[in-house]
């Protein structure tokens, strides 16, 4: 924001915009994680109906997830030239459209190409908000804004595989679909009417080599590839996870149904807590002090898992998603900080590596389950997580105040967010 510009007229923590703001980024939250999420618990009976494989089901969300990391590194600067509210309305309702269309699709194929292309529609909102957020409301008030955002974006995606697996159970899986769809396109409804109109937007051209020369100074940095590969990671053991815990609990000698599958994936709301409560840890002791712990908890998650107990199953679950919310709050911290005046692009390309580990090893891991069932999973899963590990022991001997990154070349206002 440029120096001589005036903070008087920003959104402030009390006043109604801002009430009308928090409310708006919450249901946004709410929307796009649960429209992104629902079908994770229906994967088994996706294999059911059309007849599939547990890593062929899968690609209900690694392509979306996989598209998604590719176009958010793009959706900013779509925003740059058409408006910031203006994309993430029309990210949030065409998204909530296409997943109704998907409860109607009649086969396997055009399923997945709905989801393919709602990788795409949903790409706008998380792209874009932080950008909203820094250019309408006051600094002192942003925190609690996206706080906000991102506690409605837990509760999205616990929401969406809750309300998908439990209506599921007594309608079906195309109703369970329809009913989150129906709850997406409500909130996308209430963001567009609560949500300020942009008041500090300028549009601009993308830049493109400049664009490009920031994103390649990132991985001349000492620490950022490294942070990049966490987040790959992180995202990739925890989705793997939930992709096929239904696959084993569903099936003897648990024989649960969808609706207590359900319930279990609400253990999603732990990362409430834990994200903020190991973020705070590690800005008092130091990220690189606390982040292996997140990993470490998560590999005593996954050992759990390898039990025939329901119990310690559920503890498993419940330490690798703490682990997992508390170690993508330290990195993401992390990668800001080091990204500097490349601080968009190094967000972005954590958000790419991120959604790409979610694309791949979520897949991957079917293929795993095939050939030895929930223990292939747990395996790869904790080769996943004991890599990360090694990584997270590494970043520890980088320097307390690392030299930030700087540009290439100066970039206009407003070139990426």
């Amino acid at each position: 924001m440029s120096a001589t510009f005036s903070t008087d007229n920003l959104i402030r923590h009390g006043t109604p915009a801002f009430k009308r703001t928090n409310l708006a980024l919450f249901a946004a939250g709410l929307a796009t994680f649960g429209l992104l999420y629902c079908v994770q618990p229906l994967m088994p009976l996706f294999s059911q109906h059309y007849g599939i494989s547990a890593a062929t089901s899968a690609l209900s969300l690694s392509l979306t997830t996989g598209v998604l990391a590719f176009a958010m590194l793009f959706a900013g600067g779509v925003s740059d030239a058409w408006g910031r509210k203006k994309v993430m309305v029309a990210s949030l309702l065409s998204s909530a459209a296409l997943v109704l269309l998907t409860a109607l699709m009649p086969n396997w194929y055009t399923l997945l190409t709905l989801r393919t292309l709602l990788g795409i529609t949903l790409s706008g909102l998380p792209a874009v908000a932080m950008t909203y957020l820094t250019e309408e409301m006051h600094p002192e008030s942003i925190g609690l804004g996206m706080g906000l955002y991102i506690s409605g974006s837990a509760v999205g995606g616990m929401s969406g595989r809750l309300i998908a697996g439990v209506v599921a159970d007594f309608a079906g899986w195309r109703a369970g679909v329809a009913v989150v769809g129906v709850l997406g396109l409500v909130s996308g409804l209430v963001f567009w009417k609560a949500l300020p109109p942009s008041r500090h937007f300028h549009p601009q051209p993308l830049q493109w080599r400049a664009l490009f020369a920031r994103f390649a100074g990132m991985f001349r940095d000492a620490g950022l590839p490294w942070l990049f590969l966490e987040g790959f990671l992180l995202l990739g053991a925890f989705v793997t996870v939930y992709n096929y815990l239904g696959y084993r609990l569903l099936a003897p000698p648990y024989n649960l149904s969808q609706t207590v599958v359900g319930l279990i994936f609400g253990i999603y709301l732990v990362g409430t807590f834990s994200s903020a409560w190991m973020g705070h840890l590690a800005g008092k002791l130091g990220r690189r002090k606390v982040l292996w712990t997140a990993f470490a908890l998560m590999l005593f998650g996954v050992l759990c898992t390898m039990t025939a107990s329901l119990w310690l199953i559920i503890l498993g679950i419940t330490a690798i998603t703490f682990g997992f919310f508390g170690g993508h709050s330290i990195v993401s911290s992390w990668v800001g900080r080091r990204g500097g005046a490349a601080k968009a692009q190094a967000s972005s390309m954590y958000l790419f590596s991120y959604y790409m580990g979610s694309s791949v090893a979520g897949w991957s891991g079917g293929l795993f389950y095939a050939a030895d069932s929930w223990l292939g999973v747990a395996l790869f899963v904790g080769a996943l997580v004991l890599i990360g590990l090694l990584v997270a022991l590494w970043l520890y001997r980088l320097p307390p105040l690392p030299q930030l990154i700087t540009p290439p070349a100066p970039m206009s206002r407003g070139a990426m967010p």
